[in-house]
């Protein structure tokens, strides 16, 4: 089978990329760079870059795939684009949109692949949306053989994930419960939520390239494991070998402090979310989560200590954790005075 992925080397998509080729897909990877140490031998590289319709068409020649993947489309421009390049040219078009996609505020806890998609806190969501909408319009009108995934919040061994922390440089909340300072869970740390390791997300992924019956059908690919986030903060700061102190502040007041996270604190992680897995078992019969959040972030945390130049702190993140931290226990502690609690 002949894939092509336009990106391939990033959080999610370097370990789909790893399984692809050790299942003996005949893998080829669309990127600006040159080929990354982490990729296995027999992945073929095309270097181009994909703003640049004309020379991606140039590049690629009259080649055919069974199935293409573009893991850095964000925006419907991006969509029309990908339709003009590989109308005709693929068997298969998936699409990664988000998960975050789905009705904010949730209408019930339990999301299915026919849940609403509507997300009015987060632009990055409803871009997705307008995405999934364009594709859909395409493959009804035209045929175009479209596939949607919708990963959620997935890691690997390079990245923290949580609530509250830096994207770029997430070893700085482990430096942080390190070194006994407060980190931030958002609400009353009791919200459900779902954390999925990057090679559980490949194992399903994997199953529906060039899968004929997936045409027209969106998916999300997630763990079963559901936890709260005050277990996800504490089984973290456990693998760093410390405990956690956690101070618990209300969603709506972090977006207050930093406007810019509403979309993912409000427009995502602040409500209790759980996963109905059955469609993608349906599809990819032996897909099974199995990597625990303690023991994937386990993981992680080694990967980071093993070298000193991986442990790079966001300093202006931890400054501005510390004042909201600050303002929200004195807001507390002038409000118990004036109740004379």
């Amino acid at each position: 089978m002949k894939v092509l992925f336009i990106g391939g080397t990033g959080n999610i998509s370097l370990a789909v990329s790893q399984l692809a080729a050790a299942r003996g897909i005949e893998l080829t990877l669309l990127r600006r760079g040159q080929r990354t140490a982490d990729l296995p031998e027999g992945v073929r590289t095309v270097v181009a870059d994909i703003g640049e319709e004309a020379a991606v068409a140039n590049a690629l020649d009259d080649r055919h795939f069974d199935a293409v993947v573009d893991w850095i489309a964000f925006t419907p421009d991006q969509i029309e684009r990908d339709i003009r390049l590989f109308r005709g040219r693929t068997n298969q078009f998936i699409f990664i949109s988000s998960a975050s996609a789905y009705q904010r505020p949730v209408g019930h806890y339990l999301i299915t692949e026919s849940t609403p998609l509507v997300n009015p806190y987060w632009q990055y969501s409803r871009d997705k949306i307008a995405c999934e909408d364009r594709l859909m319009l395409a493959y009804r009108d035209e045929g175009f053989p479209i596939t949607i995934v919708r990963p959620s919040l997935t890691y690997g061994d390079t990245q923290i994930v949580l609530a509250v922390n830096s994207w770029q440089k997430s070893f700085t909340a482990i430096d942080r419960v390190r070194r006994g300072k407060k980190v931030i869970v958002p609400g009353d740390g009791s919200s459900l939520w779902c954390i999925t390791h990057n090679s559980d997300f490949a194992k399903g992924f994997v199953g529906l390239l060039g899968h004929r019956q997936a045409i027209g059908h969106a998916f999300h690919i997630t763990s079963d494991e559901v936890l709260t986030w005050d277990q996800f903060y504490r089984i973290t700061a456990e693998a760093a070998g410390v405990e956690a102190k956690i101070v618990h502040i209300a969603s709506d007041f972090l977006g207050g402090c930093c406007p810019e996270e509403i979309g993912s604190l409000t427009g995502d992680k602040a409500s209790s979310v759980v996963f109905d897995n059955s469609k993608i078992k349906r599809f990819v019969p032996d897909y099974c989560a199995t990597v625990p959040f303690a023991e994937g972030i386990q993981r992680t945390v080694d990967w980071f200590d093993a070298d000193a130049a991986r442990r790079v702190i966001d300093q202006e993140a931890n400054a501005k954790w510390d004042k909201i931290v600050d303002a929200y226990e004195s807001g507390l502690a002038e409000a118990q005075r004036r109740l004379r609690i």
